[in-house]
């Protein structure tokens, strides 16, 4: 039977970009079916438009930072590792930096550049790009597939990797069709849930606070005897709830703590760096020296300027009342709050709002060593797509592209 393609890679996000580059390279008459009328939609608005590429740390490092999904990763994370990614984008042109927590970004601080970098290896390549190209359905057809397009002509292809992302963003083309297509070949698809997600808390006092972020700060949730303690970083308000760095890393586990229908407590401690009794001595020697200051004014050095209402209000304490009139269970209960500043969890934004997809293709249904399927040969997977998360810190994009990398580069070696 004649194809028109050797391979097709479904999803021009960063894993679906890599295998066809990869397949491409190494001999393969290469299609990369996009939806929408660019490239790497997504990527463009990772880390605030900068594009947190990767991190700086070993392989090793990131099969950690996958948790159980850990191990499945490892053959990707050392076939291409962050220091080829790096090199990679060098020979394209774009040279990167890092920055701290090991987080890779680059130099022109635009994600732009790095479509730029994407868009050339592709035409280098002699990739065929077919963009506006929504694929509806993927079937096997003899040794090979019949990949469908919605109002277009389909094609045949000797091998497929799915490359099509999550759920998370619609907007940029992740709809969950990858899910679908992978289901209706018989995987069995892990259910999807937010991961990297801001979350909804029940207090409205937050609405005060929406755009303020906190630095140097630890957060603790808390359901039951279960504790997930953070480490010390950033905190941003929303107008619903909380996000930024330290909530987002961790709202996965909350999450799925929400789901299984428990209560999940956060606790802000906005002085991790002092014990209750070294608060305590600050506020006395403050109260003291400045014993006829409003408490509004004498919090000032203790908090950033718009939190301070809030905070007092919390700790029932009038923002006119003079310091010298603060009693000592008024103290303690200041102690205590910037301690353990509480925060009810309601509930996470939805998946389509998260930045990363939990669940998905499970990994028990494909091959570590190749991003094959077990159950259907010639089908690849890559990406967001397959089961597996990380923290924030360019860990998920190198994921996209190491197993991307694997999945064109194995799939190349069965056209071969």
């Amino acid at each position: 039977m004649k194809y028109e393609y050797d391979i097709a890679v479904v999803g021009g996000g960063p894993s679906g970009i890599m295998a066809a580059i990869r397949a491409s390279e190494s001999g393969s008459k290469t299609v990369l079916i996009e939806r929408n009328d660019s490239i790497g939609k997504k990527l463009l608005i990772t880390g605030k438009g900068r594009c947190n590429i990767t991190n700086s740390c070993d392989p090793e490092g990131f099969v950690k930072k996958f948790g159980a999904c850990g191990q499945f990763l490892r053959n990707a994370f050392y076939a291409f590792s962050s220091d080829d990614l790096v090199g990679f984008f060098g020979k394209a042109g774009l040279e990167m930096k890092t920055e701290r927590q090991g987080r890779v970004f680059p130099v022109t601080d635009k994600s732009s550049s790095v479509i730029e970098a994407l868009k050339k290896s592709l035409d280098d390549k002699g990739v065929d790009v077919f963009y506006g190209s929504r694929v509806t359905a993927v079937k096997k057809d003899g040794d090979g597939f019949v990949v469908s397009l919605e109002g277009k002509k389909g094609m045949r292809a000797k091998i497929v990797i799915i490359a099509t992302g999550g759920a998370s963003y619609k907007a940029t083309g992740s709809t969950g069709d990858g899910f679908r297509m992978a289901k209706e070949l018989g995987h069995d698809i892990k259910p999807l849930r937010a991961e990297l997600v801001p979350l909804v808390t029940e207090e409205e006092w937050v609405q005060d606070l929406q755009g303020l972020g906190l630095d140097n700060i630890r957060v603790i949730f808390s359901s039951g005897k279960k504790k997930i303690e953070s480490p010390v970083g950033e905190l941003m308000f929303t107008h619903f709830g909380v996000s930024g760095p330290l909530v987002l890393d961790l709202s996965g586990e909350v999450t799925a703590i929400l789901e299984d229908g428990k209560d999940v407590e956060l606790r802000i401690d906005l002085k991790p760096g002092l014990r209750e009794e070294q608060l305590d001595s600050k506020l006395i020697h403050k109260f003291t020296a400045k014993g006829h200051s409003m408490m509004k004014n004498i919090m000032k050095d203790i908090l950033p300027q718009r939190l301070i209402p809030v905070f007092l209000k919390i700790a029932g304490i009038p923002e006119g009342r003079m310091s010298n009139q603060v009693t000592k269970d008024e103290r303690r209960a200041i102690i205590k709050l910037l301690k353990a500043m509480p925060l009810k969890i309601k509930r996470s934004l939805a998946v389509e709002e998260a930045m990363v997809t939990g669940g998905g293709v499970s990994i028990r249904d494909i091959d570590p060593r190749t991003m094959e399927s077990k159950k259907v040969p010639g089908l690849y997977f890559a990406g967001e797509v397959m089961e597996g998360s990380a923290p924030s810190g360019g860990y998920n994009l190198q994921q996209a592209f190491s197993t991307g990398y694997l999945a064109g580069d194995k799939a190349a070696g069965c056209v071969r």
